[in-house]
């Protein structure tokens, strides 16, 4: 028996007449159609207008459009929203339309790497709206499919949950405390007795994103972890323009090997070179680790809570040492936001490629078993509690397990990045940091004073001094002490903690055998 297929056949003075072909013989025919591709970006964008909303993707460095990001600040266009996870640094990707005053809004996550935009966020000339990052990869998702709001139980409790997040400050800056708007609060609801936040999706005017490879209907692959926000900033937008390092003949793609199908992009322009900069050039030198014994005291020790078969995700600064320290026979895998898991250790020199970061925007490779997929869907990992262990640093950690290590309002500013997903899945948390801050002052303090990263979510923190864990269900209790470094005592461990606690028994020696 052989399979059909109906297509349609518009036939002269008529409706659409069906007639059948054989499946095989649909698969050779070549279809025509008009091609996406425009001359140049200028072309592109063409129609992008004075305060349009522009989701545009990359994460950091990696992946971001660079010839169209430049043809925009030659283009002159301002007053724009632009919702992106990283703002660029201070003279490359999106700090390139910082500096002309191009942008009004930015709608972020993480952006600790610009001065710039620090300087114009805390001296009132830059709207700022910081976003949980799987939120935004999310509410980006959300926006393309169509889903106008959802809940999540990311920022619950948080100043984002209760619109306390300084949206844009008054013309004396953060420095005379001047607030021009403030972030909205998020409606919150209950749901199998955990609580949870609602978050409106994002649609944007325009879409502007990087690939790797097109070919001429807007089918488009991705290298590395170059996809990120690409995807998800592509379905959100109303006008998809996307620049590609090479464009290919329809049927020139496997559509097995089609990352984002071309009936989400609307123009596909080839770009005239690009620089692909590097935030953090991370080589393997082949030889020790050299560590502060310090730190390597709390790495070494929080790698022993990490067992074989476990999938983890490491945080930012200290937390990325500690899979060096894994025991004998321990093989983890590490997940990263912006789109892998199974990382592998730094690349020689030879090896480094610009399209292959982690979350700390450092060069790495991959393992054999190493996957590769969108922010949006390594949020879903994360939020699903697919996760079984995430390991971050911390300012402050209260007796309750309440976290902050996001933000020191009118001084630094971030961002949160991921953290706040992580911490509110039902993954373990650990915290790892010095037990003091500089001048001996208390990060183990019985309240936060700092805005939260997430309530009652520290597990276990782990510093230079001791190990406490907390109890995070149920009626709030005493955090217990439960191992103690090599070189201190009890007494020691509580004149540096600003909290009271139990002590275990038997008390253990940090890696005492």
């Amino acid at each position: 028996m052989q399979i059909r297929q109906v297509v349609p056949h518009l036939v002269r003075g008529a409706s659409f007449q069906w007639r059948f072909l054989p499946v095989e013989g649909l698969r050779r025919r070549s279809f025509s159609s008009a091609s996406k591709v425009v001359a140049s970006a200028q072309e592109a964008l063409k129609d992008v207008h004075d305060g349009a909303t522009l989701c545009i993707g990359g994460f950091g460095l990696c992946g971001i459009p660079e010839n169209l990001i430049e043809a925009l600040q030659q283009k002159g266009t301002k007053d724009l929203t632009a919702v992106s996870n990283n703002a660029g640094v201070d003279n490359f990707g999106l700090g390139l339309l910082l500096q002309s005053r191009q942008i009004k809004r930015m709608i972020s996550s993480y952006v600790g790497e610009n001065k710039l935009f620090e300087e114009q966020y805390l001296t009132g000339q830059l709207e700022v709206e910081l976003t949980p990052q799987g939120t935004l990869a999310e509410r980006l998702r959300a926006g393309g499919a169509g889903i106008p709001a959802f809940y999540t139980r990311t920022a619950y409790g948080t100043a984002v949950h209760e619109g306390q997040n300084v949206i844009k400050y008054g013309p004396g800056g953060a420095k005379a405390g001047d607030v021009a708007i403030m972030s909205q609060p998020r409606e919150s609801r209950d749901f199998d007795g955990k609580g949870y936040i609602m978050e409106k999706a994002i649609v944007g005017d325009f879409s502007i994103v990087k690939a790797w490879k097109a070919d001429e209907r807007g089918n488009l692959v991705w290298q590395g972890t170059s996809r990120n926000f690409n995807p998800d900033c592509a379905r959100a937008g109303k006008v998809c323009i996307a620049e590609v390092e090479e464009i290919v003949p329809v049927g020139s793609l496997s559509p097995e090997e089609i990352h984002l199908p071309g009936i989400y992009v609307h123009r596909v322009v080839q770009g005239k070179g690009y620089e692909k900069r590097i935030e953090k050039r991370t080589v393997s030198t082949g030889g020790d680790i050299k560590v502060d014994k310090r730190r390597e005291l709390i790495v070494r020790r929080a790698a022993k809570d990490l067992k074989n078969g476990m999938y983890v995700n490491l945080g930012i600064g200290m937390p990325t040492l500690v899979s060096n320290y894994l025991e004998p026979g321990v093989r983890i895998e590490l997940q990263s936001e912006n789109g892998l898991l199974g990382i592998g250790p730094y690349p020689p020199e030879s090896e480094v490629d610009p399209d292959l970061i982690n979350a700390g925007k450092e060069t790495i490779t991959m393992i054999p078993g190493s996957s590769l997929f969108s922010s949006s869907e390594s949020f879903g990992m994360i939020r699903g509690s697919k996760v079984d262990v995430t390991i971050l640093g911390a300012m402050e950690v209260a007796a309750n397990g309440d976290l902050a290590n996001w933000i020191i309002p009118g001084k630094m500013v971030k961002g949160m990045g991921g953290a706040m997903d992580l911490v509110s899945a039902d993954s373990k948390v650990l915290v790892v940091m010095e037990h003091v801050a500089k001048g001996n002052k208390h990060k183990l303090k019985p309240s936060c004073s700092l805005p939260l990263t997430g309530k009652r979510v520290v597990n276990r923190c782990i510093t230079d001094m001791a190990v406490f864990d907390f109890v995070t269900e149920g009626p709030e209790a005493p955090p217990t002490l439960i191992e103690i470094a090599p070189d201190t005592t009890v007494d020691a461990v509580r004149e540096a903690t600003g909290f009271e606690f139990k002590v275990a028994e038997p008390l253990k020696t940090m890696l005492a055998d």
